[in-house]
């Protein structure tokens, strides 16, 4: 046995690289990432082409190819098609961002692999997280005594502070179909994802109404609310939004805060888009009432700017959180007490995790905070200019921004859709920036919104210009 031990182990030992392998791997990642980074502003933002399924089906992962093939490979095949999420002109959807710290924290975090899921086994990787989550805590105004846990983003996030509201309030089985959930049709989909997920698929839901911004009508709530009391029934989740994702628009969380306490209703607050504006000082009144929440989700990787995979929920109660995700396993008993920091393990689906912390903690300590406030003021502004810019060129547009997002539209009496659904076909087809669209009750609206870290006013003016080529192309036509 000791001979088969011995010549697996000549084998596996091909994992273990050496300090010349690593300086030849080294130099040819980091020259792919120093020239992705230092063409960015010339490349496009959306690249059509057909994707080389061939390439990709064709791989042969029994054989072993250089670092010069592989980095190839992903250049011609990955980041020659279709969205470019690190640019600058990625305008459309809810851009992620990339800084390069972000990078480095994960790279490090990789390499010394540090288990961050329970703090017996990585104390010092479960303390950066927790530290994280403590600042987060105190900058949406909860208390010191709120918990969280940093996820791969707002999908998850919302599915944990779900999950704890339908524990806290008892939300069992036979419960369900008696109990009410309140939105509106603005609340972003992976909530009516976790709503279904976590068991909730058949409480009543009730989509409020919205107002002329497109905020929920607090009037409208009090009045569902009251019917469903007279009905029978339990109202116990209401889901408010910070930051919708078709227009930016933020609901009137201290009006929503004082119709959840008097109802006893559980307040849930999606801010993973528009969280983070709360850091700028003249737009901090748009988020009074948040910290009345009961449970909250922000992602640093639209707000902070980092790569994509990093969300965050935050809950005032932690130990409703800790007792709805917390599982005990006998292999685990070492662990049980070992310090006073709650694991992350047993506050979430996750037990095992990367220690994704880093791509957070990183940045913040190389950078400090200032660069990202200055950075979130400057896309609200880039927007507001856009606002006004477009309607210019003949545009109708939605509601003033509340935040980094908005709305509008070429008008025509006719073909309004196919009409700017090509406007959105000749931005795609030029490349230089990408916008996205949406439907709101039957309208098609094109969607303009700034948060990547590298969209300067240079980059909007680009996308007007881009715009301003199709309505000139279109105004000759009918001419």
């Amino acid at each position: 046995m000791k001979e088969q031990i011995l010549a697996l182990e000549k084998q596996s030992r091909q994992l273990e690289t050496s300090t010349s392998q690593r300086a030849v791997w080294n130099k040819a990642v980091n020259a792919y990432a120093d020239d992705f980074i230092e063409n960015i502003f010339t490349n496009k933002a959306y690249i059509v082409d057909d994707l080389d399924t061939e390439a990709f089906d064709s791989i042969d992962f029994n054989k072993p190819i250089d670092i010069e093939s592989a980095v190839e490979f992903i250049k011609e095949k990955v980041d020659q098609i279709g969205l470019n999420p690190a640019s600058g002109g990625h305008l459309g959807y809810i851009p992620g961002g990339g800084i390069f710290p972000s990078a480095l924290g994960d790279y490090i975090a990789a390499v010394g692999n540090r288990y961050a899921g329970i703090s017996f086994g990585g104390p010092g990787a479960v303390k950066i997280e927790n530290s994280l989550i403590a600042w987060m805590a105190k900058v949406m105004g909860y208390p010191d005594t709120a918990h969280g846990n940093l996820t791969s983003g707002g999908s998850i996030a919302n599915l944990i502070a779900i999950t704890t509201a339908r524990d806290h309030k008892e939300i069992v089985p036979e419960k369900v179909r008696s109990s009410v959930i309140y939105l509106t049709k603005q609340v972003h989909h992976c909530v009516q994802k976790a709503i279904r997920i976590c068991g909730l698929e058949y409480a009543k839901i009730e989509y409020i109404p919205l107002d002329a911004n497109f905020r929920m009508d607090v009037n409208a709530l009090k009045e569902r609310i009251a019917k469903n009391k007279i009905d029978g029934l339990n109202p116990f989740l209401l889901v408010g939004s910070a930051g919708t994702t078709d227009t930016g628009a933020v609901d009137p969380m201290e009006a929503l805060a004082e119709v959840c306490k008097s109802n006893d209703i559980w307040f849930h607050v999606d801010a993973a888009y528009g969280g983070f504006f709360i850091l700028c000082p003249e737009h901090k009144d748009k988020f009074k009432g948040i910290e009345l929440s009961d449970s909250l989700v922000i992602d640093p990787h639209k707000g902070l700017f980092l790569s994509y995979g990093l969300g965050t929920v935050l809950v005032k109660n932690k130990e409703a959180l800790y007792k709805s995700h917390y599982y005990k396993a006998n292999y685990m008993q070492d662990t049980i007490g070992y310090t006073e920091d709650i694991s992350p393990a047993d506050v979430s689906p996750e037990l095992t995790k990367h220690f994704r912390g880093m791509r957070l903690w990183l940045p913040l300590r190389l950078f400090g905070l200032q660069p990202f406030i200055a950075g979130l003021s400057e896309k609200i502004l880039l927007c507001r200019y856009f606002y006004e810019e477009i309607q210019k060129l003949g545009f109708e547009v939605g509601p003033y921004p509340d935040l980094s997002v908005m709305i509008f539209k070429y008008p025509a009496k006719e073909n309004a859709t196919e009409i700017n659904e090509a406007i959105v076909e000749h931005v795609k087809q030029d490349g230089r920036v990408f916008l996205s669209s949406t439907n709101i009750d039957g309208v098609y609206w094109i969607r303009l919104a700034p948060l990547a870290f590298r969209t300067h006013l240079d980059t909007i003016d680009t996308c007007l210009e881009v715009i301003g080529i199709k309505v000139r192309e279109m105004e000759a036509v009918k001419v």
